[in-house]
């Protein structure tokens, strides 16, 4: 009997490939529901609101934390936050759906720390630092100081991998969705 009570939390700096191996595992796994996080950045021209991000205001945001709305939120980068509605949680796990996630590293950590039993942590490797940094490079959504600033915080959120449950190395991607298929198909089964 699989229980809907589970959070599958796949973390990893900026440009590891979180996001890919994500959208792999939802196009694959029914039983998968993506956790919508709230952020107060701003929408990329590829992104939807309600389906990447709840796009909200610092305003609205701080507003939403007061309220003990989220789970989980923080300041990621200096004026950007992002959360995990509770309410999103409970209307993901209403519809008997396990959990899957795509959150940065503090995110994972704090989720963890909320559901001890009911999630699993995966951290994404990239091959090498210098892979990483490349990968950001060539995405070529931020301007110079912003591509330093995630480029300084990739650098420090390397150093966590061991917090985490599993370590997955994103080298080869059709090998690293292999494993983290089979990952899903061991933890959402038991």
């Amino acid at each position: 009997m699989v229980s809907n009570k589970k959070l599958l939390i796949f973390t990893a700096p900026s440009g590891a490939g979180k996001t890919t191996i994500v959208r792999h595992l939802l196009s694959h796994f029914d039983e998968l529901a993506f956790s919508i996080s709230v952020t107060t950045r701003s929408r990329r021209h590829y992104e939807q609101e309600g389906v990447d991000y709840y796009f909200r205001s610092e305003e609205e945001f701080k507003k939403l934390q007061a309220e003990d709305a989220f789970v989980e939120s923080e300041e990621v980068y200096k004026g950007l936050f992002y959360g995990t509605l509770r309410s999103e949680v409970e209307r993901l796990w209403s519809l008997g759906k396990s959990i899957i996630f795509d959150i940065d590293v503090k995110g994972a950590r704090n989720l963890k720390h909320q559901f001890p039993e009911e999630a699993l942590t995966v951290f994404i490797r990239p091959p090498s630092a210098e892979v990483l940094f490349e990968r950001l490079r060539k995405r070529q959504t931020e301007d110079n100081e912003s591509l330093q600033k995630r480029i300084d915080k990739a650098v420090e959120e390397l150093s966590f991998e061991k917090e985490f449950d599993l370590v997955l190395v994103n080298d080869k991607l059709e090998v690293a969705l292999q494993e983290a298929e089979q990952i899903v198909t061991g933890f959402i089964n038991q």
